[in-house]
């Protein structure tokens, strides 16, 4: 077994125009004041970092993670979620995730991919000259408007979706494993790669690919009732990295998973900051060291009722509370008699 590495943050969400939140020197000096160990950087926000930069020079790298060792922190993972999501776009889309591209491949929805995928190849180098080991990011979604198919799926529609998912991200797995760096992948309603299903489905396209692994949401899991502590039992081989967030599920007469769209705070399914939801926290943290998960507990805040500076500020001990130091010794070893084949032979009565 192995202890959890924690407590650190996504800064994703609290990046912003104004000081400490505008600069990866200053939002990081605010998460260490909080506690935080760690940070998760998104490799989109160039307050935080150039991603091509990163990619082509060990020296830029050497500063940032310099930087942050000055204030006790660590870079935990590089994120690309948005970028992720543009490897596979459906053109009923297309107009809302070009948000997420730069203008000049907007309205040029294979520009927007191959940009996409040379993002994807730049984070593999750069968490490799950062000196990490595992990368977040979305798989995107050709599928995903077929969902709850009306009028029904065409017959193979699934089958030549995933093919062409796995073939589009098979040379971005390969350049990760080049690189010596894990592909986890955030199974999330919105993308292909949405419960184990899926995940399975995507696994036999990339050939089993050593470096396709998941990060671990529960919240996600909670919004679809999907069992999230049994999720841990099928996959825990695979889960190479675990947000810590928070949700609940509060159906009705009125609306249940799909929503209603309604806005988040009105929904059956919300995310809320921690401790605030229905999450078994306990349990996961127990689940995840007894099957010896050595990655970083990573807060994600997203929740629509509590103000994030609270959410963040609370965070840090709840995580810190959670983790278990993985015990080195058997309870009862104090009864143990040793280790004598012939003395069990005896026992056996060999």
């Amino acid at each position: 077994m192995n202890t959890i590495k924690g407590p650190a943050i996504f800064l994703a969400q609290f990046m912003g125009d104004e000081a400490p939140f505008n600069s990866l020197d200053s939002i990081t000096t605010w998460v260490a004041s909080l506690g935080y160990k760690g940070v998760q950087i998104p490799s989109w926000d160039s307050r935080c970092i150039d991603l091509q930069k990163a990619a082509e020079s060990k020296t830029y790298c050497d500063e940032i993670v310099g930087m942050l060792a000055a204030k006790g922190l660590q870079i935990t993972e590089l994120s690309t979620h948005l970028q992720g999501q543009l490897v596979a776009v459906n053109p009923a889309y297309d107009l809302g995730f070009d948000a997420f591209a730069p203008d000049s491949v907007k309205g040029n929805p294979k520009a927007r991919t191959e940009w996409a995928i040379q993002q994807m190849k730049y984070a593999a180098k750069a968490s490799q000259n950062l000196g990490l080991n595992a990368h977040a990011t979305f798989s995107g979604a050709l599928m995903w408007h077929t969902v709850y198919p009306w009028p029904q799926r065409p017959a193979g529609l699934v089958e030549q979706g995933f093919k062409e998912l796995g073939r589009r991200w098979l040379p971005i797995l390969n350049t990760f494993d080049e690189c010596g760096v894990d592909l986890c992948y955030e199974i999330h309603p919105g993308e292909d790669l949405h419960d184990g299903v899926t995940f399975e489905m995507f696994l036999d396209e990339v050939k089993g690919h050593k470096r396709a692994n998941l990060l671990y949401d529960p919240s996600h899991f909670v919004l679809q009732a999907l069992d999230y502590k049994q999720y841990i039992d099928f996959y825990h081989e695979r889960i190479k990295m675990f947000h810590v967030k928070d949700a609940e599920f509060n159906p009705t007469g009125k609306q249940g998973v799909y929503g209603g769209y309604q806005s988040w705070i009105n929904r059956a399914g919300r995310f809320r900051s921690l401790g605030d939801g229905q999450v078994d926290f306990k349990s996961i943290f127990s689940k995840l060291t007894q099957y010896g998960y050595d990655g970083w507990a990573v807060l994600e805040w997203e929740c629509c009722i509590k103000d994030p500076v609270q959410g963040a500020t609370e965070g840090a001990p709840f995580i810190a509370s959670h983790i278990i130091k993985a015990t080195e010794k058997v309870f009862d070893d104090f009864a143990g008699s040793g280790a004598d084949e012939e003395f069990n032979k005896k026992i056996l009565g060999l």
